[in-house]
């Protein structure tokens, strides 16, 4: 088997396509909470700590005219990414646990499998045997 039709092979599995879906909707997923985070969650509380906008929180190192030449730690930024994990972490567990409880919920409510044919035979059999001959 040559080189591109392995890798064909590889490329059109479902578990490698299933992964691509996920990422892809997982970048689209992480844009959605950053915007809530910047949007929604940080306003109050910034407006509740007096009004700071989190992301331009730094500690300046070096001094200059020149903005782009500023040495900072930005551990604004940092907060803001770090809420950001927090807050997709929360969500992802609430997803994974509404999940599983629907699962289990159809887990519960099916039907147990139909027993085969056979044993249902022999099972019949082995009754009218048991019963006292007449």
């Amino acid at each position: 088997m040559g080189f591109f039709s392995e890798f064909k092979a590889f490329a059109v599995r479902g578990n490698v396509v299933d992964l691509a879906v996920g990422v892809i909707i997982g970048g689209a997923f992480g844009k959605i909470v950053a915007s809530f985070v910047a949007d929604v969650v940080m306003p109050p509380i910034g407006l509740a700590i007096g009004g700071a906008d989190f992301s331009k929180l730094q500690m300046v190192l070096k001094e200059s005219a020149d903005p782009t030449q500023v040495v900072a730690i930005r551990y604004g930024m940092f907060l803001q990414a770090t809420l950001d994990f927090i807050i997709i972490a929360l969500v992802i567990f609430v997803m994974v646990k509404l999940i599983n409880g629907v699962r289990r919920e159809q887990e519960a409510v099916a039907p147990p499998p139909a027993p085969d044919p056979k044993l249902v035979l022999l099972t019949e059999i082995r009754d009218l045997l048991r019963e006292p001959r007449r």
